[in-house]
């Protein structure tokens, strides 16, 4: 599920510190959330000045705001993203969980296309080891059996339910989601398990694509890269 918290100043932060290190002529992947907006607003305004970019959003949200905000699109079909700027809802380390929006599936394609991954988060999306649930997007007819595999790895999974219509949350592929309990998660052995069930079309677990974590605070920013990125 979608984890609010966190200031709207520390997001703002780590947003525009993202924004301002995309250059001009690059191809940026454009996340989705609260934290990505602030940086998809702060690109409408340097292209506004002149930058020239053109964005992927990674949803119907993402693809709306950069239309208002004057960036130019382009899809993963005509060009491959030089950066990726996107938020998270959960951050250990360099590991994420991602898809409190239903919006993974696409996120990770596009963050896995570019060259650089930069992360966005205020410091209330920091935790020791991620604890979930993990958002899994499956496609309607396989929902049985998906649940089914779910159980055996040792997870239990609810479909998620819309909030302001009838029946569960549909994503922009058109499939629906599972938010799956686990007692414990070791994202590098439990993602590639998830990966392989039939019917799963992406799950939230994003290991070992970040490039670099902003950090949002009060006072500031702050980076975290991977030791071998320094």
């Amino acid at each position: 599920m979608k984890r609010t918290g966190g200031s709207d100043e520390a997001k703002r932060r780590a947003g525009e510190a993202a924004a301002d290190r995309v250059t001009d002529g690059e191809i940026v992947g454009l996340g989705t959330g609260s934290t990505a907006a602030h940086a998809i607003r702060a690109l409408g305004r340097s292209v506004d000045s002149g930058l020239d970019i053109r964005g992927v959003p990674t949803s119907f949200q993402s693809r709306d705001l950069a239309r208002e905000v004057g960036i130019p699109l382009t899809t993963l079909d005509e060009a491959t993203p030089d950066v990726a700027i996107d938020g998270a809802d959960e951050v250990a380390g360099f590991d994420l969980m991602k898809g409190g929006g239903a919006a993974h599936a696409r996120e990770k394609y596009v963050a896995s296309a570019a060259d650089r991954f930069l992360v966005v988060a205020d410091d209330s999306k920091l935790t020791d080891a991620l604890a979930g649930p993990v958002p899994v997007e499956l496609l309607p007819d396989a929902r049985a059996p998906v649940a089914a595999a779910i159980r055996e790895v040792g997870g239990e999974p609810t479909l998620r339910a819309a909030e302001r219509k009838d029946g569960p949350v549909v994503t922009d592929n058109g499939n629906l989601v599972f938010d799956c309990a686990f007692e414990e998660i070791d994202p590098e052995s439990l993602a590639p398990t998830l990966s392989a069930i039939p019917g799963v079309v992406e799950h939230g677990l994003f290991v070992g694509l970040a490039d670099a974590v902003l950090v949002g605070r009060a006072d500031g920013v702050e980076r975290r890269v991977p030791p071998l990125s320094e």
